[in-house]
């Protein structure tokens, strides 16, 4: 008989266990990651009625594949877009609250006598919400379309960078094994240089890499060209001196805002979850009940501090950025709940060596139960906000009413204190990346070049010239990039303003001078550096008009990498959707929607609001195309919406006040809205909308027809239609094409 390796023995029992376990917690309607966690309970040493894993460190690489790719897919799901889309509320909350989470969770460590390094972890692991469980719970209780859920999206956005950065503070802290303010700071900033490198790069090439092979890029090449990608990205990480699931992260969020983001996270879901079984079946390994037990105590203490604190200080922290209590006190209920980031934190600490052995199953054990209470704590939030809404005295309910109004009306300050928090934040962004980059080369590549060319002075030249290359676009932008344009064109406008604007432009081209200098001077003698300078000053003077264009070009392919994404979605969705910018979303009517029970005719939403019903899905497998004006409405119906943004949001709040659930993904049923153009002798010419059957051939409808010029929105089926009309349908998407290929 061959020997079987331990491997496969060890991955046979794991999935086996890992499949029944889900089972049973997926019919419990239980996040499917405590499923995980239990069966690697039961294959692990501490639990002997069960068979034992037999080569633990196989599996553990196995696991930290699982870390790499969870990373990787938090990545795609991660959009800088959306960073800098969520605005000023989730920031400040997110702010607060993580920072007050990381000095109660090292408190309450110091007060139950642990160590500093096992208090400083807890105050980390206590920090960082579980974007998985949130979803989830908001799916199951249909909450994700309400104000508060927007909230919650925004404040998960900025804690999953900042946990990035925590993963870096925490190394640094564990090896140090002091919180050495210098070289945590030093840590950060070096975090952010390859942060804005690695991203910055990123856009610049790998998109236009991908657009090009793609005609060669089935779903295998997609799979491993991705998996490739990040893997590369993870040794760069490494090589930098940080951590592996940093680099993986940062390839996932390069990716994310690629045309071919939604693919690849498609063909990435299953190694990614196959891999991320085996590390949360890794993290169940870790549990030993014993522990469990001798530290009950401090697991409830922890859990009820926890949940309590946290819920708080979300709730406080969007209340200071301006939210009203009721959106606050839900996103606040929310939130109390820990998991991947958490459990990824605790890992770090084990594998430094420098927390305890009882750190890792008490950070689970309160994941456990906080993913437990999550649905119950987002379902208590309206008894909550009805009583602490009816304790407040009036005078305060109004004074939280003016502050968040007021908090929201603040749209801009003064022309010079916008455009000078613009200037300093242009002048940090590409010094720091300029600096990097000097120090990259001057430490970590000038031993390699020097080493590899034996002249010392061709080898000087050479990494003179790869040092400023890579540093050109960088530098040009610091001095000649234009800042709030809009606001500097205001301001010269008084002519009291102009010698100082003349003086902020001059110390920009200093700072530049002064950056080339001391990179010359660190490789040439101070003369040759000085005689250097002056020719790249005077050489850019020659040629600044081909510089620029030269940097303009390069902006404008980053800009148009980093909206490829955006582009490529308004080319697939819309589908040429002009001329009324309209476009298709589904829409959860909710309970209690005064529309239901009525007809779409007694809706008179067409009329009132300009939309259109293109289908109605109801339930799992009742679709109903284009439907009639008598057809009923009622709760739970997914309704497929054409019409533009302001007439969808008038119709959303004419339905439901309150909100209900729109989804933007594609649905099964290929609803599309289409352009078709009747060719001269086209046999639909001289018939009206209702004699060309184009209903039943499409199981659509005319949304729009275009004619001479012209637009008519909503004709009526008594219009008639003539050559040369641009008729716009709602319908079918393969029905429709099938017209519109007998039209050519």
């Amino acid at each position: 008989m061959n020997h079987l390796p331990d491997l496969i023995h060890d991955l046979a029992l794991i999935l086996i266990l890992a499949g029944i376990t889900t089972l049973l917690f997926k019919w419990l309607r239980q996040p499917v990651v405590l499923g995980y966690i239990l069966a690697g309970l039961l294959v692990s040493p501490h639990f002997p009625l069960f068979p034992t894993i037999t080569d633990i460190e196989n599996i553990r690489t196995w696991a930290d594949i699982g870390v790499i790719f969870l990373l990787f897919n938090l990545g795609l799901e991660f959009s800088f877009k959306k960073l800098m889309r969520v605005g000023g509320s989730a920031g400040v909350t997110a702010i607060i609250e993580i920072t007050a989470m990381l000095g109660i969770g090292f408190l309450l460590g110091m007060a139950l006598g642990w160590t500093y390094m096992d208090s400083i972890f807890l105050g980390g692991i206590l920090s960082i919400a579980s974007t998985t469980i949130i979803l989830r719970s908001f799916e199951e209780l249909g909450v994700k379309g309400k104000r508060f859920a927007e909230l919650v999206f925004g404040i998960l956005i900025i804690e999953d960078l900042i946990a990035v950065v925590l993963l870096v503070v925490l190394s640094t802290i564990a090896v140090s094994r002091q919180l050495a303010g210098t070289e945590m700071i030093a840590s950060i900033l070096k975090l952010f240089f390859f942060l804005a490198l690695w991203f910055i790069s990123g856009i610049f090439f790998i998109p236009s890499f991908l657009s090009r092979v793609q005609k060669h890029l089935n779903n295998e090449t997609m799979l491993i060209v991705s998996l490739g990608l990040c893997l590369l990205m993870v040794v760069l990480s490494s090589y930098a001196g940080f951590s592996p699931a940093l680099g993986a992260f940062i390839m996932g969020s390069i990716l994310a805002e690629t045309a071919q983001a939604a693919r690849i996270e498609k063909n990435i879901r299953p190694v990614k979850d196959l891999f991320g079984a085996v590390f949360f079946v890794s993290v169940g390994m870790l549990i030993d009940p014993k522990l469990l037990l001798q530290y009950a105590l401090p697991v409830m203490l922890i859990t009820v501090v926890f949940v309590i604190s946290k819920t708080l200080h979300v709730t406080v922290g969007a209340l200071i950025s301006g939210q009203p209590l009721k959106t606050s006190l839900y996103a606040g209920t929310s939130m109390a709940q820990i998991g991947e980031f958490s459990f990824i934190i605790a890992t770090l600490g084990l594998t430094l060596g420098v927390t305890s052995n009882f750190l890792y199953p008490i950070a689970v054990a309160v994941s456990a139960i906080t993913t437990f209470s999550t649905p119950y704590m987002i379902r208590f939030a309206v008894p909550l906000y009805n009583r602490i809404n009816n304790a407040l005295p009036t005078g305060w309910r109004k004074s939280l009413e003016r502050y968040s109004a007021g908090t929201r009306n603040i749209t801009s300050s003064s022309g010079w204190r916008s455009m000078l928090r613009a200037y300093f934040l242009h002048l940090f962004f590409f010094s720091l990346i300029i600096f990097g980059i000097i120090i990259l080369f001057i430490e970590y590549l000038a031993p390699y070049i020097r080493g590899s060319i034996a002249n010392a002075n061709v080898a000087n030249v050479v990494l003179a010239l790869s040092c400023f290359i890579a540093m050109f676009p960088f530098l040009w932008a610091l001095v000649m990039r234009k800042i709030r344009p809009r606001e500097m064109a205001i301001l010269w406008g008084n002519r009291w303003y102009r010698a100082p604007l003349v003086l902020l432009r001059m110390v920009r081209v200093g700072l530049g001078i002064i950056y080339v200098s001391l990179f010359l001077i660190t490789i040439f003698p101070l003369k040759v550096a000085s005689v250097l300078v002056v020719a790249i000053v005077l050489v850019s003077l020659l040629f600044l008009q081909r510089i620029h264009r030269f940097y303009v070009r390069l902006e404008d392919r980053f800009f148009s990498n980093f909206n490829d994404r955006e582009l490529q979605d308004a080319r697939e969705n819309r589908n040429e959707l002009a001329p009324w910018d309209a476009h298709i979303v589904q829409y959860m009517l909710p309970p209690g929607s005064p529309v239901t029970n009525m007809t779409l005719e007694e809706t008179d939403m067409r009329e009132k609001f300009g939309v259109n019903v293109a289908m109605i899905k109801r339930g799992e497998y009742h679709t109903i195309t284009t439907p009639g004006r008598n057809e009923k409405l009622y709760p739970g119906d997914r309704l497929f919406i054409i019409g533009t943004d302001e007439q969808i949001d008038l119709f959303k709040k004419f339905v439901s006040p309150e909100g209900g659930n729109v989804y933007t993904e594609d649905d099964e049923a290929k609803m599309a809205l289409k352009k078709v153009v009747l060719k001269a002798g086209s046999p639909l010419a001289g018939k009206s909308i209702r004699e060309s059957g184009i209903r039943e051939q499409t199981n659509g409808l005319v949304v729009g027809i275009e004619r001479k010029g012209k637009r008519l929105l909503n004709p009526e089926s008594s219009t008639v239609f003539a050559e040369g009309d641009k008729v716009w349908i709602v319908g079918d998407a393969m029905l429709i094409y099938r017209l519109t290929d007998s039209e050519k």
